[in-house]
């Protein structure tokens, strides 16, 4: 216990003094994780409007897919990711294998499926909701997912939340394509295995308190946006 405690207050310390190595990793996990999250809402936000707010041949399995793809394996995502990226796949010309690039890619294309998701079955919802509505003023397909993706602002919002806590604590996939290299691909998550393996705990618990800062920090916010909306709602 003395050398779990003395660990932890040296960790602290890290954090407090804003360690050179520390900062670097956190930074590049923020950069790739925002950046990902970007990419997975302008991919999946449309995508599962269309799906909640659409009648069309092929729905339900669309909506099984969806729903299916939430559970999606990290390893298995980033295997796919790399043999893609990878000198011989198809887009090893890009050379983006080992870049926080192929990182990118590994985290969106874990996160676009949770985000259309939860955005088909909030927009599905308010569709069945406002469908008189939007009969009595003759508004298209595209106005309607227009005013449906308005109005959900807030809980679409809170979806993108949950999309970068996924993103935060993902360590397979980001490990296989971008291969933990120090000062190039080293993020909080990757870096945490590293260095409990090295035995240098006091990194790793500093990383470790800064994950899960971050975690409580998403869902507070996604508590107090919910409860902004309500109030909103009703009053």
């Amino acid at each position: 216990m003395d050398g779990f405690w003395g660990a932890l207050a040296r960790a602290v310390g890290l954090i407090l003094a804003w360690d050179a190595e520390l900062i670097e990793i956190i930074g590049l996990s923020l950069r790739v994780t925002l950046s990902a999250v970007a990419a997975a809402c302008l991919i999946g936000l449309p995508l599962g409007a269309a799906v909640g707010a659409f009648r069309f041949p092929g729905r339900i399995a669309a909506t099984v897919a969806l729903n299916a793809l939430m559970g999606l394996p990290p390893v298995v995502v980033g295997l796919m990711v790399y043999l893609t990226l990878s000198a011989s796949g198809p887009l090893g010309v890009l050379g983006l294998l080992y870049t926080p690039a192929a990182m990118i890619v590994a985290q969106t294309v874990l996160v676009a499926p949770i985000v259309a998701a939860l955005t088909r079955q909030v927009v599905e919802e308010l569709d069945r909701e406002y469908a008189e509505q939007f009969a009595s003023l003759g508004l298209g397909p595209l106005g309607r997912v227009r005013a449906l993706l308005w109005d959900a602002r807030y809980a679409l919002l809170t979806v993108a939340l949950a999309g970068f806590g996924r993103a935060t604590a993902e360590v397979g996939a980001v490990m296989i394509v971008g291969g933990n290299i120090d000062h190039a691909t080293r993020v909080m998550t990757t870096a945490i295995a590293l260095e409990t393996s090295k035995g240098n705990l006091e990194l790793a618990l500093a990383l470790g308190v800064v994950l899960i800062a971050i975690a409580v920090a998403v869902t507070g916010t996604v508590m107090t946006l919910r409860a902004s909306a309500v109030r909103m709602a009703y009053g």
